[in-house]
Parts: structure tokens; sequence; C-alpha cells
């Protein structure tokens, strides 16, 4: 009898061991999650973008009128002070001429020449004439005083003298007329390449207008230049300023007198600085993805004190994050946990090894960060990117902590 109860129960042990074994086996598995605790610190809500540095006040020094530029001795980075002579600007040099205006132009030369001779010759034949126009009217004069002859006869002799004069003038302008002639058809054959050198009172010097540095030289070569066109950049290099193109979007949150954190500049540790202005006007900029952006420019000034970026030049290059919002003491939880069910926003907690889901309010986001105004506690335990597995109530195992 005792052995056929010992048989009964053991059957029966080994039923009850299957059926647990078989419903342990169909239980669902605890889902294994990631981990963090609510904690309180301190939180920035920033606008990241790239920026450049440029001289805050830039001279753009350009050729004031044409000319042949002479070339430019200065070098980038030479100091340059107030009224110092910086280019000189020479008048423009004549044209080489080809083999065919040469001989057109040495021919005007040669018939130029005969026509002053011709000139010359009238000029001395009118003053002949002249000459003894004058000395006949004074005999003419004592004549007629003396009634040897008529009023009549002295008048003629009068208007022959005058008659006389006139022609000698016209002839003395004929001549001149002739010798601008020359001197014109003699230009013609000129290529004179020292013009500038011969002539240094028509020369144009151009002075800096500010003392600084040269920070580029947009013409350093000698030639023609025109009227306005660019030949030096002048600034101080210890007087910058960072622009950088914002999305509209961002831009809207930033003011003047928001703190930019410069980082990434090459140097030590992060430079601090201050935006000037937000330009109103925005632009339209195509990204590196062929995306139509509209950007808007923003200038910030840089308040650490200058010996500790010295080494920064006009043009670099530098990482600038804008501090929208920032607070202290925030109770925060990563942007991972929390997710929206219409619309509202939750997380899931974990509490004794089962996730269980919490309603939140949540304030500032960084994109790693959330601020929670209410629904948690610090110190809670929230999970991290909960996949589908996880439901309200579900068994969970910590994958890793935090």
């Amino acid at each position: 009898m005792q052995a056929t109860t010992r048989r009964k129960i053991f059957i029966i042990s080994v039923f009850l061991i299957v059926i647990v074994g078989v419903g342990y086996g169909f239980m669902p598995k605890p889902v294994p999650v990631d981990i963090v605790k609510a904690v309180r610190s301190g939180m920035k809500v920033i606008v990241e973008e790239e920026g450049k540095t440029r001289v805050r006040d830039r001279f753009i020094i350009s050729a004031p009128v044409p000319g042949y530029l002479r070339r430019v001795e200065l070098k980038v980075g030479d100091i340059v002070n107030k009224g110092q002579p910086v280019a000189t600007v020479e008048p423009l040099r004549s044209v080489a001429l080809d083999p065919r205006s040469r001989a057109e132009a040495e021919a005007g030369v040669a018939a130029f020449l005969s026509a002053k001779a011709a000139a010359d010759e009238r000029v001395r034949a009118a003053a002949a004439g002249a000459d003894y126009a004058g000395k006949n009217l004074e005999r003419q004069r004592k004549l007629y005083e003396s009634g040897y002859i008529s009023r009549d006869i002295f008048e003629q002799a009068d208007a022959e003298t005058k008659r006389a004069a006139a022609g000698l003038l016209a002839a003395e302008a004929s001549l001149k007329t002739a010798a601008a002639e020359l001197g014109r058809a003699r230009a013609a054959l000129g290529h004179s390449a020292d013009e500038g050198v011969a002539d240094r009172k028509r020369n144009v010097i151009i002075r800096s207008p500010v003392g600084g540095r040269v920070l580029k030289l947009q013409r350093e070569s000698e030639g023609v230049v025109n009227a306005g066109e660019p030949l030096i950049d002048i600034g101080d290099p210890g007087s910058l300023e960072v622009k950088m193109e914002v999305l509209s979007a961002d831009a809207v949150m930033i003011s003047p007198g928001t703190r930019v954190i410069f980082e990434r500049w090459g140097g030590g540790p992060p430079l601090s600085g201050k935006v000037r202005i937000v330009e109103p006007a925005a632009f339209t900029k195509i990204s590196s993805l062929g995306v139509e952006e509209q950007r808007v420019l923003a200038i910030a000034d840089i308040t650490t004190v200058s010996e500790e970026w010295r080494r920064l030049g006009d043009g670099y290059r530098v990482e600038a994050k804008f501090v929208i919002w920032e607070g202290r003491d925030i109770l925060q939880v990563p942007a991972g946990g929390i997710f929206r069910k219409g619309e509202d926003w939750y997380v899931f907690v974990a509490e004794s090894g089962r996730a269980r889901l919490k309603q939140i309010k949540i304030g500032h986001r960084n994109g790693q960060t959330a601020e929670v105004i209410s629904g948690i506690a610090e110190g809670q335990e929230v999970l991290v990117h909960p996949d589908d597995a996880v439901r309200d109530g579900a068994r969970i195992k910590p994958r890793s902590s935090r």
C-alpha cells in the first residue's frame, strides 16, 4: 500500500513539474530595457550654427580715377598708418602703333612740317608788307601835313597799313595752327612708356584713410585700372566680429544680447560672445543637400578678453552655440525617453520590475534632454528608447544603467 501511494505521489509530482515548466515556458519574458534616473541639473537650450570671423571696420581702397597702377609694394599683414601712401596711379599710357598706323603718322608729320614751313614764309611776307605799309604811312602823313597830298590819299595809306597788320596777325595764327597740328601728329607717333615717371605732377597718390593692417591685396601687379576698382583691404585684426547664417525659424528666438559660445576655433577653451544685431531681412540659400533654406544673418561680438583669441584672424571658421534659454536645478529626463500619445507626453518608469506608463508635462527641450514640469519625481527610473514590446505593466529587466 505504501508503495502504491509513493508511486501516485511521484506521478503527481512529475505531472505538476511538467505543468509548471510548460506554464513557465509560456510566460512572457522580461523585456531588456535601458534605464536612467530623472535628475536635477543645469540645462541649456541652444541653436548651433557655423560662423566666420571678420574685421568689424573693413576699408576697401579703390582707384579714384582710371589710369595705370604701379606695382603695390605692400604685403598682406603690413602695418599702415593713416595718410600713408599705399598706391600710385599714373596717367594712361599711349598705345603702340602697328606698322601701317606708324607710316600714316609719319606721313602726317611730314605734311604738317611742310604746312608749318609755308606758314613761316607767309608770316615773314606779311611782316615785310606790314613794315612797308607803316613806313609809307609815316611819309604820307608828313606830306599831308605839309599840304602836298590830299586827305583821300592819306586815308588810303592808313587803310593799307591796317590791312597789312591784319594780314600779319592772320599769318601768325596760321603758323600757330600749323605748329599745333605738327605737335599732334608727332604725339601720335609717341609710345611713351615712361610718361608717368617723366611727369610726376600728373600721378595720383592714393593714401590710406585709416591706420591698421593690410588684410588683402585685391590688385598687386601694375597695369591698367578702372575708376572704382578695388585695390587694397585695410582694417584692424584686433577688432573682430562673427557673422552667422541662421535658419529663419531659429532667428526668431535670437535677439540682441543673446549669449553665444564659440567652440572649435582652433585655440583653447570656448570663447564667449554676445549677439549685437539680427538682420531683419532673410535670404535664400541652397544647402549642401540641395534644399532651399531661408536664412538670416546674425552678428555677434567676442566678449572674451582679446589676449585669449589674438591668434584668430579675418575669415576664420568657428562653431557658434546660441544660448536661447538656460536654467539651474531643472528636473530633466533624456529626450529619448518621452513620447506622444495624442496631445500629451508620456514616459515609462520602472517600478518593482515592471514598466508603468506615466503622463508628464514637459517644458524646454534641447534635443538631448527635456525639462519635466510634473508627472514624475526626481530619482525615478525612466526607460530610454522603449520598443514596441514595452507595455504598461510589462515585466522588464535593465540592460544597462546610466
